[in-house]
């Protein structure tokens, strides 16, 4: 991991992200609200399917038409994030790379992205999957609310982890 932060800290990829972060006026909280209006994308849409798929919320919504408009909201949220998450990450390496809280967030990342994109395909693929295997996919969305309300709450303690790992 070390060796990935030096490699970043001294490419051409972080000088870009400092000048675009120092010098371009308004640049940080610009960047930050895209992000967090990405993040509401994504949960939005993960969270009305799950809500769905588990029956507690639009029952008279059809899971198929459901996912098929949310899923362009939750792939441009993906898009999003990630174009403007990566820009803090360039600019200071070290600071989110040895950041055990950066760590979980990602961690957890990889299988809420990996349980929503399953959902949303099966839901636009094969619309019946969630009548004739409805435990699964009651247990899938519950799975991927809990791992989307996780990476929220780990992203918004990158910036407080000393509260939660004291240096020793």
């Amino acid at each position: 991991m070390e060796s990935l932060t030096s490699w970043i800290a001294n490419s051409a990829a972080n000088d870009l992200a400092l000048a675009l972060l120092s010098n371009v006026p308004g640049s940080p909280p610009i960047l930050q609200t895209i992000h967090l209006l990405s993040i509401v994308a994504i949960m939005a849409s993960a969270l009305m399917i799950d809500l769905r798929i588990l029956g507690l919320a639009v029952p008279s919504q059809d899971i198929h038409e459901m996912a098929g408009r949310l899923r362009f909201w939750a792939l441009g949220g993906v898009i999003g994030v990630f174009s403007s998450g990566i820009w803090f990450v360039l600019a200071r390496p070290n600071r989110y790379f040895n950041n055990p809280v950066f760590q979980i967030k990602f961690a957890l990342l990889l299988p809420a992205l990996l349980c929503s994109y399953w959902i949303f395909r099966m839901a636009v693929r094969n619309p019946n999957f969630f009548g004739t295997h409805l435990w699964r996919a009651r247990l899938l969305a519950t799975v991927s609310l809990l791992l989307w309300v996780a990476v929220v709450l780990a992203g918004r303690w990158i910036a407080y982890s000393e509260y939660l790992f004291w240096p020793a």
